[in-house]
């Protein structure tokens, strides 16, 4: 079994959603008192979160790859960057080290391709919904056309998952938005909708809708699984 990397914190909330999927998944797989082999470093977001709202991504990524570092250096055989948003910078963490990074918008879309999905909604925070980096990655690498809410939806959004999510509130109200935030995207023509941000799906589950989700947390980690159990 290779040794999984996980580089957290972004928030812990999301980050043990990703300890839990991955040790269930080697329990499925192999069984018995099976669990995941991981080398886990987790950043402090506060940090990380001021940094993104002042727009210094370089700071992040000095960060990130330091930490990147100390987990292959820990025995890391490949990497997961347990957020959506810090992908803006997994090209610049990846020149860092010299383990792979399993890019959590490839695993997506490698899903979305096998449910024969060509075009998807995107919820997330607003530097993944309104910045290129994850959408144009979706796009150009694999012709999956994205659409995302409009500024106030967008807004809506953003702000359940920094001020509500990331801190272990899950409201009904904001459930509700988010619900009526998919039905829109639905309307606008998207056959299902990525819930492109960690803590997205510790509010809303493909049991509040009809609409197909993709819960990225979810899907990495499976991801992840399937690599570290590869000969």
């Amino acid at each position: 079994m290779k040794t999984i990397g996980l580089l957290g914190g972004m928030s812990w909330e999301s980050t043990v959603s990703y300890y839990q999927a991955i040790n269930q998944g080697v329990k499925a797989k192999l069984g018995g008192l099976h669990s995941a082999k991981i080398a886990l470093f987790s950043v402090d977001f506060d940090e990380i979160e001021k940094l993104q709202h002042t727009g210094d991504w370089q700071a992040t990524a000095v960060i990130l790859s330091q930490a990147a570092q100390a987990i292959e250096a820990g025995g890391a055989d490949f990497l997961l960057i347990c957020t959506n948003t810090m992908h803006k910078v997994a090209d610049v963490i990846q020149a860092e080290i010299t383990i792979p990074i399993l890019h959590i918008a490839d695993a997506t879309a490698k899903q979305l391709q096998a449910d024969g999905i060509t075009k998807v909604g995107l919820l997330g925070t607003r530097f993944t919904m309104e910045q290129d980096f994850y959408k144009s990655r979706l796009i150009d690498k694999f012709g999956i056309d994205v659409l995302v809410p409009n500024k106030d939806d967008q807004t809506i959004v953003h702000n359940v998952i920094y001020n509500e999510l990331c801190l272990g509130s899950v409201q009904s109200g904001s459930r509700e938005k988010y619900l009526n935030i998919v039905d829109k995207l639905q309307q606008q023509g998207a056959q299902a909708v990525i819930l492109g941000c960690t803590e997205i799906a510790l509010l809303i589950q493909q049991s509040h809708t009809q609409v197909p989700l993709y819960d990225t947390t979810e899907i990495h980690a499976a991801a992840a699984v399937e690599r570290a159990l590869s000969s």
